[in-house]
């Protein structure tokens, strides 16, 4: 695949964006991604992800009546990250600072993305099994709500979907 933008060179970064379920793509070359790296990919003003999760976590720890002293006194034990460093930067210490401060964190990621449980994201063209088995477990989850609402034809069809994919995966 040719770079979209010069169309001289092979693509080797892909970059989605959706902005009210609008999906634009580009395919780029190495050097046309720097370049439009430098351009901040078209986005004006440039979009910092750790100042937006700042703000929203030092919102969301204000809003729990917080002082600066209790913030401040609460650290991760593993990398020694306290609330308030956190709330400012927007990033964690650690992957221990997940279990420290949770009980802080986890309403406000189930705000941001709908739930507290990481489920990931395959690429289609990679994803190969792995979809495979995403889409079995989802239908597999759905074929125990008919069953539970008696909706027994959408059973059937999701049961014979199930086999159909697990044929697939074998």
């Amino acid at each position: 695949m040719l770079c979209d933008r010069c169309q001289k060179r092979p693509a080797q970064v892909h970059f989605t964006q959706v902005i009210n379920n609008t999906k634009k793509q580009m395919n780029l070359c190495a050097v046309c991604a720097a370049e439009m790296q430098a351009e901040s990919f078209g986005f004006v003003p440039q979009l910092n992800l750790h100042d937006f999760l700042a703000g929203l976590i030092n919102h969301h720890f204000a809003g729990a009546n917080l002082t600066g002293n209790a913030m401040t006194r609460v650290r991760c034990e593993r990398c020694g990250a306290t609330e308030s460093q956190v709330a400012q930067s927007g990033l964690f210490g650690c992957s221990e600072c997940y279990t420290q401060f949770g009980d802080r964190v986890q309403p406000l990621l189930k705000r941001i993305h709908g739930s507290i449980t990481h489920t990931g994201k395959v690429p289609r063209r990679t994803g190969g099994k792995a979809l495979l088995i995403k889409e079995i477990r989802m239908l597999k989850s759905q074929l125990q709500d008919a069953v539970k609402q008696e909706e027994f034809e959408k059973a059937a069809r999701l049961r014979d979907r199930i086999k159909e994919l697990e044929q697939q995966m074998q």
